[in-house]
């Protein structure tokens, strides 16, 4: 039976007929892979997926987590599936073999992880540990990467990311969180941070904390800010774990959604003694913190993808089996029999809308770890940096609109189920209540939106927005004489998109900075259904040329509609294909046109929202 996690017949169709992936392996880099070695991992993954992960997603929804005496007790369901998970080397995928890792093209972990992040309060545990551990790999001295890397590459220590204090969320500059410089070199810790996702677990022996604080005298902002490691147990020099640190875990909150994820309120330094050390150089926490925040955004942007494409496949079974109404061509007839009502046009347009944003969001997710991978690659100066920018242009997209639209599927998916998605009975709702908070988390989408509009487009002066208009542009004349009309729908999106941001830039030369600013997120909508449509275009256009080609082998001919149709439902590398068609077709001809009333709106110049007295909201 097909999986309802994803359709694994995609996730191939990405990775190897779209994205090539296994050129990498002609690097030194990766040259020990192959395509086989990077398809038995995700078979792999797929079963410990279906057989370990999928089935805790129910029960620690319901059983939740729970704090004892200072201690967080994850679901028990989570115990088993983590020690597989981490006996299996599926954390830290991509950390070099000599330091436990497996060496792994981003890519490949990202497919891999595209099997577990239905279960984001799962995977949040090792998936922070990793991100902790990484930025030790980039900034650790050699004396914190012996002390720490082993056991939190094994998965035996865990780790967090404590960024958020009760004043200081989006706006980080204001934390109040200090640190005391000690005679011996090492710090103490007084604060609090809030909504710490995974912040203590009965899963690992110890937690390693990378905690924001300012050193005591160092400037307000962000511009004073370092970061620390703070272990809950101090580790001894032979590596046995001494005395509990000074800091408590004061609360887990309760949530809306992703129950088995502890999410909670640390108290640091209460008596005084709360032991840490500093990460990386002082006064460059914010510098250090950033990769671990842009590693966290791919992650949502993940969750986003994975919440919708679990979340569309029930929908799509439950839309084949249940009976409901005649069909529309026998509307009048009392007696004509039920349907499925995947026969209803109503049913098939949130079926394809559904669709057409799930395999536009894989293709963008694969796309921005595989632009990390050619970074690594390249070696020329040019090409790394190219790769880079396309992958600092996507981040901010792929984090909020993947995040945004995630939720705006599972939504679509109730839909499709009637009242009974509305209902515990099915699984849809609380797809739709773990994913709400992927949009809200990791940079709120409108601080996406700020950073897209008032850094990344203007990052290398803009040089990084015009290598991305390139390939549009280029993917737009390869498919041009295949697909003429879908190509030059996306083509005229395209330069819509180039011409937006010239009017932004010449706003900002006309002193009206606040025209970008307060359609910040507008304009993130905007660019990322265009950036959706240039990857939808892309893989109709593979799907066209493998279509035409089998079609050829097996002599079927589209103008014999009989016939074709036969060939399309017979075939599954047809059918598969022509779904690729049919859902660039959707995007392109009913979503895309969204650009055009974004840019009508934008240039508007309307100010009501600033305009508006805070009295007149409301009475």
């Amino acid at each position: 039976m097909a999986s309802l996690i994803l359709d694994e017949r995609d996730q191939v169709f990405v990775l190897h007929e779209m994205l090539d992936v296994e050129k990498l392996c002609a690097s030194q880099r990766y040259a020990d892979f192959s395509r086989d070695t990077f398809d038995m991992i995700l078979t792999e993954a797929q079963k410990l997926a279906t057989d370990a992960v999928l089935p805790t997603l129910a029960e620690s929804d319901k059983q939740g987590c729970r704090l004892v005496d200072g201690q967080v007790h994850v679901p028990e369901c989570f115990h088993k599936p983590y020690k597989v998970y981490c006996e299996g080397g599926w954390n830290c995928m991509t950390f070099p073999p000599e330091i436990g890792g497996q060496g792994l093209p981003a890519v490949i972990r990202t497919a891999a992880h595209d099997w577990f992040a239905h279960n984001f309060s799962f995977i949040s545990y090792p998936g922070l540990g990793e991100g902790a551990a990484h930025l030790i790999v980039t900034y650790g001295s050699e004396a914190q990467k012996a002390k720490y890397l082993p056991k939190m590459v094994s998965g035996e220590w865990g780790g967090t990311m404590c960024l958020t204090e009760p004043g200081a969320g989006s706006d980080v500059g204001n934390l109040s969180t200090k640190a005391i410089r000690q005679p011996d070199g090492t710090f103490r810790l007084q604060g609090t941070k809030i909504f710490i996702t995974s912040g203590d677990s009965d899963l690992v022996t110890n937690v390693i904390h990378p905690v924001l604080a300012r050193i005591e005298g160092d400037p307000a902002g962000t511009k004073g800010i370092s970061i620390f490691l703070v272990p809950k147990y101090l580790v001894n020099a032979d590596g046995s774990l001494g005395r509990r640190n000074d800091f408590e875990i004061a609360k887990i909150e309760e949530k809306m959604g992703i129950h088995g994820s502890a999410t909670c309120l640390i108290n640091f330094g209460d008596n005084g003694d709360c032991y840490a050390e500093l990460l990386g150089n002082e006064r460059e926490g914010m510098k250090v913190m950033f990769q671990l925040m842009n590693e966290a955004r791919l992650s949502v942007g993940m969750q986003g993808l994975a919440s919708a494409t679990i979340a569309y496949l029930h929908a799509l079974k439950y839309t084949k089996e249940r009976l409901q109404g005649s069909s529309l061509l026998e509307f009048k007839n009392p007696e004509a029999p039920r349907v499925a009502i995947i026969n209803h046009p109503d049913v098939r347009r949130m079926l394809l809308w559904m669709k057409s944003h799930v395999d536009g969001m894989r293709a963008m997710t694969y796309f921005t770890a595989y632009c990390l991978d050619k970074h690594e690659v390249m070696e020329d100066e040019a090409e790394k940096d190219k790769w880079l920018g396309l992958a600092e242009m996507l981040t901010p997209i792929l984090k909020a609109y993947c995040s945004d639209m995630g939720f705006r599927v599972t939504e679509t998916a109730m839909q499709c189920y009637g009242g009974y998605g509305f209902c515990a009975e099915y699984p849809v709702e609380q797809f739709l209540r773990d994913e709400k908070i992927a949009s809200i988390y990791e940079g709120a989408n409108g601080i996406q939106a700020l950073d897209l509009v008032g850094r990344k487009m203007g990052m290398k002066k803009g040089a990084y927005f015009m290598g991305l208009l390139a390939e549009m542009n280029a993917t737009c004349a390869t498919y041009k004489g295949s697909l003429p009309d879908l190509a030059a729908d996306v083509q005229a999106a395209v330069d819509a998109l180039a011409e937006m941001g010239m009017y932004f830039a010449g706003c900002a030369k006309a002193g009206k900075f606040l025209v970008p600013i307060t359609n910040a997120y507008p304009f993130l909508m905007l660019m990322s259904k265009v950036i959706m449509a240039w990857f939808l275009l892309w893989e109709a256009g593979v799907a066209k040329a493998k279509l035409d080609t089998l079609a050829k082998a097996k002599g079927a001919d589209p103008a014999d509609a009989a016939g074709w149709t036969a060939f399309v439902k017979n075939d599954k590398d047809a059918a598969f294909y022509t779904g690729k068609l049919s859902s660039a077709k959707y995007f392109i001809k009913n979503v895309l046109p969204e650009v055009d009333a974004a840019i009508k709106a934008i240039k508007n110049e309307d100010m009501s929202l600033l305009e508006i007295p805070e009295e007149a909201f409301a009475s």
